[in-house]
């Protein structure tokens, strides 16, 4: 049996099962403190005779094994969880092998194994919601280098018309200082879930997202981009985002019909705790 964690900013969902992506047990907990958030995860787990613990989580992470801070998350805004030992924290607690990286990279994964781009040996995962992030699969490899991709803080050309000034606290209008959900209410005055019909919303938001999907196609050149988080879960920001990236690539590059290559996650709001489920695996397959 193996334990997964899909570790984000607003919420924690833990979930016991298998390799194949069956789930057996979940549960959801609030992303408020460490001291208060992981007993619970702790709590959850050690109902189980766990073999693996896989850890998707929010970042930036520190995923070099050679670094004395693997493990860590690092330089997070949110209160609480900057320098935080997560790994180190499970070892300490379960004595299993733990497999740890970003949340979005163990989506990727996920979808890759079991969804939108099963059979693929790459892809990439974007998620779009109280923040930006993406995570690839290259050659059945997850991304990583000197550390890990953080593709939602990538500079955008901004709108003419759009004067939101941008809502990263460490770039201003990056990408997810312009098209995150907190950026989609502060402009507006409204959440995204409340702004439905109104059109210029999503037109603007196809324009920012358009352009990042460009760079990222430019240069990963992923076999399917998989569009999830909470603010894709509006499907009318997705004929904008086909219509402006036409736009932008002036068939520069020659790619499937948009509307199958770039999608919604196929295993829906599972994507990352299958991920999670299949870093257990991969951990426990490296240190049995």
């Amino acid at each position: 049996m193996l334990g997964g964690i899909e570790a984000g900013g607003t919420k924690f969902i833990c979930a016991v099962g298998d390799k194949k992506g069956t789930i057996v047990d979940r549960i959801q907990i609030p992303t408020t403190t460490p001291d208060e958030t992981i007993p619970k995860v702790i709590e959850f787990c050690k109902k189980y005779p766990i073999e693996a613990i896989g850890i998707g989580s929010f970042g930036p992470i520190d995923v070099n094994r050679e670094s004395p801070t693997y493990g860590h998350i690092t330089s997070t805004p949110k209160p609480g969880w900057k320098d935080y030992p997560f790994v180190q924290g499970f070892e300490d607690e379960f004595g299993v092998p733990i497999g740890f990286h970003t949340d979005v990279n163990a989506a990727a994964l996920g979808e890759a194994t079991f969804g939108a781009a099963k059979g693929m040996d790459g892809c990439l995962y974007i998620t779009v919601g109280t923040g930006i992030g993406a995570g690839a699969l290259v050659q059945g490899q997850m991304l990583q280098g000197h550390s890990h991709p953080e593709m939602g803080h990538i500079l955008v050309r901004r709108h003419p018309e759009d004067l939101y000034k941008g809502r990263c606290p460490y770039h201003g209008d990056c990408l997810e200082g312009l098209a995150a959900g907190p950026a989609i209410e502060g402009r507006w005055g409204q959440k995204g879930i409340e702004l439905v019909d109104r059109k210029e919303v999503w037109e603007l938001e196809g324009y920012y997202i358009a352009q990042a999907l460009m760079q990222y196609i430019l240069i990963l050149s992923p076999k399917k981009i998989i569009l999830g988080g909470g603010v894709m879960n509006q499907k009318q920001v997705f004929p904008s985002i086909y219509q402006h990236l036409k736009e932008f690539l002036r068939e520069y590059v020659s790619l499937p019909e948009l509307s199958e290559y770039i999608v919604s996650p196929g295993l829906g709001n599972d994507a990352g705790i299958t991920g999670a489920l299949l870093l257990a695996d991969q951990a426990l397959t490296k240190e049995p």
